[in-house]
Order: structure tokens, then C-alpha cells, then sequence
């Protein structure tokens, strides 16, 4: 019998672990073992977290519409300035 598959945490959740995982990983006082399973997890997390900053990216794509209704395709401009 397979069991059911675990919610997956919402964006704002998902971010909240990641961020507890890197200060925790900066620290320097966790074992090696116990690292190795942050990055795991942290790997995990920021996956879901970019598929859902994919997913909304997308979806406010297809919402910007033209005057005549139809649905345009504009890229996604940032307001991040150059480092």
C-alpha cells in the first residue's frame, strides 16, 4: 500500500524552512551528517519554491490581456538592479 504524499508547505512556508536552514548551515555548529541532511532538504525546498515562482511568473503572463481581449505574452521585467 503506498501512503498518501505529505502536503507540500506553501511558498511563504517553503521560504521560512530555507531561510532557518541557511542560518543554521552559516552557524558552522552543525555535524556533518546533520548538514549533509539541511542541504538535502534546503535542495528540496528551494526547488518548490522556484516552481512556484515559475508557476505565478506564468500565470501573470497569460493575465496581462490587449485592448481587444486576447491574451498577450510579455516578459516579466524585475526592478533588481545589476550587482
Amino acid at each position: 500500500m503506498t501512503q498518501p504524499k505529505a502536503a507540500e508547505p506553501s511558498f511563504e512556508e517553503a521560504l521560512a524552512q530555507l531561510e532557518t536552514i541557511v542560518d543554521a548551515m552559516e552557524g558552522g555548529d552543525v555535524p556533518l551528517a546533520e548538514l549533509l541532511a539541511k542541504f538535502e532538504a534546503g535542495t528540496q525546498l528551494l526547488k518548490q519554491c522556484e516552481s512556484r515562482l515559475q508557476h505565478a511568473e506564468l500565470k501573470i503572463e497569460q493575465l496581462k490581456q490587449q485592448k481587444d481581449g486576447k491574451v498577450s505574452f510579455a516578459n516579466f521585467e524585475t526592478t533588481d538592479a545589476p550587482e
